[in-house]
């Protein structure tokens, strides 16, 4: 299985702490310099409230991921228990924003450092004449996969919403429940 986040709706305060840790995790070194993160906030999970209740929402790491099912260029990927974008290879086509059952994915321009990279051939044409178009790319939680100490908001989140779940954990949990409801079966079949 692969590892995922559950965020626990109960702790959530709606602070949004966890998108500023996801940004900063993400972002280059420089980011809190002044003036350095101006262009672009995307965090890749979002806090949604209602009236009742607040929650981060973040990608679920699904095993048959409808989103790389779909993604005609292969820019979606199992890496390492994990569900990951490929940004080089994704044409920001959409499809996998469609095909997420939970909302999770955003498309985004795609970025060097601090610039956004521009399209090559497709230009917009308008009044001012032709200018270059932002090349848009998929975006969406990466569980902080290349980051030491795991994934930025769960170690950010004050109420300790996030609860990390390992993909082998999950898997020997599951086969101990069956063990164990085999066992209780039995014993009520002889019991009776």
């Amino acid at each position: 299985m692969n590892n995922f986040l559950i965020a626990n709706p109960d702790r959530c305060i709606g602070c949004h702490t966890c998108e500023i840790a996801c940004v900063l995790a993400h972002a280059a070194e420089d980011a809190l310099v002044s003036g350095a993160i101006d262009q672009h906030f995307t965090p890749r999970l979002r806090v949604i409230k209602t009236a009742t209740v607040s929650a981060p929402v973040q990608c679920r790491q699904c095993e048959d991921a409808p989103c790389a099912n779909v993604c005609p260029t292969k820019a979606i990927v199992n890496k390492d228990n994990t569900i990951q974008v490929v940004p080089e290879a994704c044409i920001g086509c959409k499809s996998c924003l469609m095909a997420c059952p939970f909302g999770v994915m955003d498309i985004v321009p795609q970025l060097l450092g601090n610039y956004t990279l521009k399209q090559t051939a497709l230009k917009i044409q308008d009044d001012e004449g032709g200018r270059s178009k932002d090349k848009f790319v998929a975006l969406k939680c990466d569980l902080c996969i290349g980051r030491k100490e795991g994934p930025a908001c769960a170690g950010v989140c004050p109420t300790e919403a996030f609860t990390p779940v390992l993909g082998k954990t999950m898997s020997a949990s599951v086969a101990n429940k069956r063990k164990a409801r085999v066992a209780e079966l039995s014993g009520l079949s002889l019991n009776q």
